[in-house]
């Protein structure tokens, strides 16, 4: 199973100042307790103060730990990013493939794609996306603006009907994880469940263990 923390400095309890380092220390945490994808999701930054802030996390997550840009392909590229996760109104799915088609590590470059539909994730899948993340499928505030929530069996219908692995999005708690992958997400994406942990390792074994 594929956990992916989704970041969001602004909701951190740092003053505006120590946002950046404080959500720098909390990627460095989570990817020391187990996080396999860590999403560094912050829309309002600069491309100049994103790079900065990406090239901090490089130097502070283990080997394993994959660093994927929210929306920004140019400074996942410039920065020999693990991937880039695109939204609905981001660069599309295959303009994106096909300008890192010439990259050295293109092969291992991810470029996933948020979906809130089927229909969006099967376009996705046709434009040559790695992965989808699919929600919300519980309610949640970060959420709110895509709509009501998906449910667990449009969750499942994506699931099987796709052939990508789609990771569950939007209100995902320990406790109702595990109905997300008997739905057959291949993983689950969070912000508030990992950024609010007291003790991230703890959530994460409690992920892996269900």
């Amino acid at each position: 199973m594929t956990l992916c923390y989704v970041t969001d400095r602004k909701g951190l309890s740092a003053s505006p100042g120590q946002q950046s380092d404080a959500l720098v220390e909390k990627i460095e945490i989570a990817a020391r307790a187990g996080v396999d994808w860590i999403q560094v999701r912050e829309k309002d930054l600069s491309g100049r103060a994103l790079a900065a802030l990406v090239l901090q996390a490089f130097e502070r997550v283990p080997a394993g730990c994959r660093i994927l840009v929210n929306d920004r392909l140019d400074v996942a590229y410039a920065l020999e990013a693990d991937g880039v996760h695109l939204g609905e109104g981001s660069l599309p799915v295959q303009e994106a493939r096909r300008l890192v088609r010439d990259r050295k590590q293109a092969r291992d470059f991810l470029v996933g794609a948020s979906t809130h539909s089927l229909e969006a994730a099967f376009a996705a899948e046709k434009a040559g996306a790695d992965y989808v993340i699919f929600g919300p499928v519980y309610a949640t505030p970060s959420k709110a603006l895509f709509g009501p929530p998906q449910g667990i069996e449009r969750l499942a219908e994506v699931c099987h009907t796709v052939s990508l692995p789609a990771l569950a999005i939007g209100g995902i708690t320990v406790e109702n994880a595990r109905a997300c992958v008997e739905a057959g997400a291949a993983g689950i994406a969070a912000i508030r469940l990992f950024q609010n942990a007291e003790d991230v390792a703890a959530v994460v074994r409690a992920l892996r263990r269900r």
